[in-house]
């Protein structure tokens, strides 16, 4: 059962509310996420494009720019090396077309997943110099290749990193050393000295920064930029990136453009998901359109996802859209059924017993591991490790939770991998199969964390009545939206809750909507979307037998349950009602 806690970050809701024209309740949201004072807020609520960073505070950029400015001039060649996600997929595309507007000589890889493994690769450098190219530019990789680039160097290639992951690094005596790649110019905002005010940009918007310098420098018509920033917000969804400052901005610009993308290809994909005309939020990006964008790159090559964002003919790209959701329907069945090779392993092998979870399946297509490691971190709420067979040694991919710094855990038993990068929350890595066992024993021993950091935690918003929720205050919560990582979705709890009757609902009867009364006398509405069945059993329990035959019967009374829940407006028949989401119970 989840620890329930309420968030406890004080100020003077009604004083800030007043000066807002808001409710106390959205003042309280905001300061638990954060924010401090009525500055912050109003900007939160209602920034625009001027709460945007300028390029110029990015270390290098002014190099790379310089450097690409020549390379133009010279007619160099220059490939761009992406990496097969969608926020890869999507920096890659943004320079392909910023450079391709301002006339340079550019082409476009992304590795196989399978063939050439995560990010730019002394292979890639070989083909690259075969194929008589000059500069070579990575987005959304680089920060780690010091191999690569060395080889490179020996080519006498140019070379110039876009990325926004962490800066590797090794412990010397207790202090970072931190290695960076031998290139004349890096543009990654994790660098120790970078000025850029906010760090946590994904890739799409460090390469969009690069083109913005790289069309001032020229000239360029700025109006072009809008279909990239589009793209920027997307991948910002896509990559899990918070949603606070600049992020914040971006997304909520891309939500109201999407819908009529500048790309043709994304117009496309919005069509094939069966969206168009439909208002599409942060959630349509994140569980609709950016996994078939990134089933591709799981199960095949990701160069038919940069297709689609590439074609300008609508016809066209209906069909590469199509084939894109077929991709995705077929990685989901393969999803579920690694997700049940996993419960079997973990439950032959004890793994849940252990403070950090490696899970080790040799034939789980290896695209698929980041994608089990995260359902496997939701049922156990611990670090995860999926390991699988490659075609050289094994690979894998991690998830976190948040009392675990997964990248800093790596690096401190960095030699036991061939390769690996990631950060706080997810990594991937690759090592050779006689050190698996050595590995988990090594990730157990150096992990510091107790019984407490286990528990899940609901932190609770404000405990607050059913009966103080109007129309109005749902409206101005939505203001609050996009939600997402850094700004999820509050979080509100009622106690004493009576049940007065229910209804299973839904094609599975999985759905049960209530009829209950607050401690206050108002009736009020509830459902629960999923598990159902399993509430009437908790009823069973704790009430006595035959509990939910009579609820179902409207005959109960007495039955008093603790609720967290979200409030909104429920539409039937031309008729508005309000309606109170479960999200847990007690």
């Amino acid at each position: 059962m989840a620890n329930w806690m309420v968030a406890g970050k004080k100020c003077d809701f009604k004083q800030i509310g007043d000066q807002l024209g808001i409710d106390q309740v959205v003042v309280r949201i905001m300061r638990n996420r954060g924010l401090t004072n009525a500055e912050e807020m109003k900007s939160f609520l209602y920034g625009g494009n001027e709460s945007l960073h300028s390029y110029e505070s990015l270390k290098d950029i002014d190099k790379a720019v310089d450097i690409i400015l020549d390379k133009i001039d010279e007619g160099a060649k220059i490939r761009i090396i992406g990496d097969y996600d969608v926020d890869g997929i999507m920096s890659t595309y943004i320079l392909w077309k910023g450079l391709s507007i301002c006339n340079a000589d550019v082409d476009t890889v992304i590795p196989h997943r399978i063939k050439d493994g995560y990010g730019i690769s002394v292979s890639l450098i070989d083909e690259a110099y075969e194929d008589g190219i000059d500069t070579i530019i990575t987005c959304d990789n680089g920060i780690a290749a010091v191999e690569a680039f060395d080889h490179a160097l020996e080519y006498g290639m140019t070379c110039i990193v876009t990325d926004h992951h962490e800066i590797p690094f090794k412990d010397v005596n207790g202090k970072r050393e931190y290695i960076l790649p031998s290139v004349p110019a890096i543009v990654d905002p994790k660098q120790e000295d970078c000025q850029y005010p906010f760090k946590g940009i994904c890739g799409a918007v460090v390469a969009l920064r690069v083109i913005e310098a790289l069309f001032d420098a020229l000239g360029e018509d700025v109006g072009r930029l809008d279909e990239l920033k589009e793209l920027a917000g997307f991948a910002t969804v896509c990559d899990v990136m918070e949603l606070r400052d600049e992020n914040r901005v971006m997304v909520k610009n891309t939500i109201k453009s999407l819908s009529k993308s500048l790309n043709t290809g994304m117009r496309a994909l919005v069509k094939a998901c069966n969206l168009e005309g439909k208002a599409i939020n942060a959630y349509a990006i994140g569980f609709i359109l950016g996994p078939c964008i990134n089933a591709t790159g799981r199960l095949d090559s990701a160069n038919l996802s940069l297709d689609l964002l590439k074609c300008n003919n609508i016809e066209d790209a209906v069909v590469i859209a199509n084939r894109l959701r077929t991709f995705n329907e077929n990685r989901k069945e393969l999803t579920a059924k690694g997700a049940y090779q996993a419960d079997y392993y973990i439950e032959k092998n004890g793994v849940d017993k252990d403070k950090v979870m490696v899970v080790y399946l040799p034939d789980l297509h290896e695209s698929l591991a980041g994608i089990v490691a995260g359902r496997i971190k939701e049922k156990y709420n611990k670090p995860v490790f999926v390991i699988t067979d490659g075609e050289e040694g094994c690979k894998g991919s991690a998830r976190s939770i948040s009392s675990y710094h997964i990248y800093e855990a790596m690096s401190k038993i960095s030699d036991v991998f061939t390769k690996f990068g990631g950060h706080a929350m997810a990594a991937g890595f690759s090592l050779e199969k006689e050190k698996i066992e050595e590995f988990k024993k090594r990730i157990n021993e150096t992990c510091e964390l107790t019984e407490s950091d286990y528990e899940e935690k609901i932190v609770i918003d404000v405990p607050m009545p059913m009966s103080y929720v109007s129309e109005k205050l749902i409206e101005q919560l939505s203001v609050l939206e996009p939600w997402g990582q850094g700004n999820e979705k509050p979080v509100f709890a009622q106690k004493d809750v009576e049940i007065i009757s229910c209804k299973l609902m839904g094609k599975s009867s999985d759905m049960l909507k209530l009829n209950a009364k607050t401690p206050d006398g108002v009736n009020v509405e509830m459902v629960l979307f999923r598990n159902g069945e399993k509430m009437l059993r908790a009823f069973d329990q704790k009430y006595g037998p035959k509990t939910s035959d009579k609820l179902l019967a409207s005959r109960a009374s007495g039955i008093l349950m603790d609720v967290i829940y979200y409030p909104s407006i429920n539409e039937y028949m031309g008729r508005k009602s309000l309606q109170f989401v479960i999200g847990d119970y007690r």
